[in-house]
């Protein structure tokens, strides 16, 4: 549902109506729709965009995932448009060769000192199957960048797919819903 207010009522005449707290939650689907995504090089045509464009490019990667070129510490990073508590963020390896280039770290925050590679981290990607998705657990992490990205000399960062779910934080305790 969508809307600015929210009412509660009892139908009818002559009702009490007795409230002792009431919460309204924004839960999201997958956070990356519409949202713009960057990488810090990009080999060929292997934009940072088609990592979270729906499509996990198993028949042809080379248009549908995403890929830094080689160098020293490959990162891609995920702007949200605002504060999210992130609860937890998938990630689709590729299926034809290189499964090995997925080894990355996941960091959320609101930096960008550092291409926002300094922010706080959720997990340590050690390994996912080509062609697998597999789901880290962030914790209600706050930020509005999500970043993957790999410490390490001459190294490709690919991407087949990114979601991002969680919630919005932009409605503080106490604050007119």
């Amino acid at each position: 549902m969508e809307g600015r207010y929210v009412t509660v009522n009892i139908p009818g005449d002559s009702k009490i109506l007795t409230l002792c707290e009431v919460g309204v939650y924004v839960i999201s689907g997958n956070l990356a729709i519409g949202r713009t995504a960057t990488q810090s090089s990009t080999y060929g045509s292997w934009s940072a965009e088609q990592a979270i464009d729906f499509n996990p490019g198993f028949i042809q990667p080379s248009t549908l995932c995403s890929s830094t070129d080689t160098q020293t510490n490959p990162w891609w990073r995920l702007d949200l448009g605002s504060v999210y508590r992130v609860n937890r963020v998938v990630v689709t390896n590729r299926l034809d060769c290189c499964p090995e280039r997925i080894k990355a770290e996941i960091h959320i925050g609101n930096s960008l000192e550092n291409n926002g590679n300094n922010n706080p981290r959720c997990a340590v990607i050690p390994s996912i199957p080509a062609g697998a998705s597999s789901t880290f657990t962030c914790n209600d992490m706050e930020g509005r960048y999500v970043n993957l990205f790999i410490s390490v000399n001459s190294q490709y960062l690919t991407l087949c797919e990114v979601e991002v779910y969680g919630e919005d934080d932009t409605c503080e305790e106490g604050t007119e819903v």
